[in-house]
């Protein structure tokens, strides 16, 4: 009998627009914001569909009918199994999507990624999800900002020592890793990535992936920054 396939779990919020990225506004408005999100997201879902011998599942927080390119999404997301968010804190959200997976899927590890890392290649998560397979505890992709743009857990029931560490800070990433940690796993280095938060991060984001989505999104906008430039020369 062939074992099942890791999980590879992506944790999304629909992309409405002022509901999701809005440290980029401005200089983007809440609707430019959306789309550089829904793009972020297409992108996002393309490394998993193309990544080898995984079961695709999303946790989803919001509503698609309601968002920005929600049509595309929708029909990205064919054949994945589809999990509503929930939770008071992102920290709840975060373990319960794992807690969810582990009683849906039970006894395949989980990798874990979000929707701020559209230069993700899928080669990357198929050999993170082959190190899971083989045995690994624990895996953990540090973020340049201080937070982390991956997690992996052999047993995905291990994402309750998460439960209380503070999100969005400088130091989310070693808080994350100690209490991996302290719950008694040993927590193996993805490389580190650049996430997106800030336009600044969309921009050099984007310019590592210059073919997709998200690259397109953000270089359209940027476009429109310097035509006032060019038109004061």
């Amino acid at each position: 009998m062939t074992p099942p396939h890791p999980v590879l779990l992506v944790l999304a919020k629909a992309p409405v627009a002022g509901a999701v990225k809005t440290r980029l506004t401005p200089p983007a408005s809440p609707a430019q914001a959306a789309e550089i999100a829904a793009c972020a997201l297409l992108d996002t879902l393309d490394a998993v569909a193309a990544t080898p011998a995984v079961t695709p599942v999303i946790a989803l927080a919001g509503d698609l009918s309601r968002a920005t390119r929600g049509g595309q999404i929708r029909q990205a997301l064919s054949g994945w199994t589809v999990l509503d968010q929930h939770g008071a804190t992102f920290a709840d959200r975060l373990c319960n999507a794992h807690l969810d997976v582990a009683a849906r899927f039970p006894g395949q590890p989980v990798l874990q990624i979000g929707m701020d890392t559209p230069h993700l290649h899928w080669t990357l998560l198929d050999a993170a999800a082959r190190r899971l397979d083989g045995g690994t505890q624990a895996l953990l992709g540090a973020a340049l900002d201080g937070g982390w743009w991956a997690l992996g857990l052999h047993d995905p029931v291990d994402a309750q020592a998460l439960r209380t560490v503070p999100t969005s800070r400088p130091d989310t990433g070693a808080r994350t890793r100690r209490a991996l940690g302290e719950w008694g796993l040993l927590v193996d280095a993805l490389p580190s990535m650049s996430d997106v938060d800030t336009m600044a991060d969309a921009v050099t984001v984007a310019a590592t992936v210059p073919g997709g989505r998200f690259a397109a999104a953000v270089f359209d906008l940027r476009d429109s920054w310097l035509v006032p430039v060019r038109e004061q020369r």
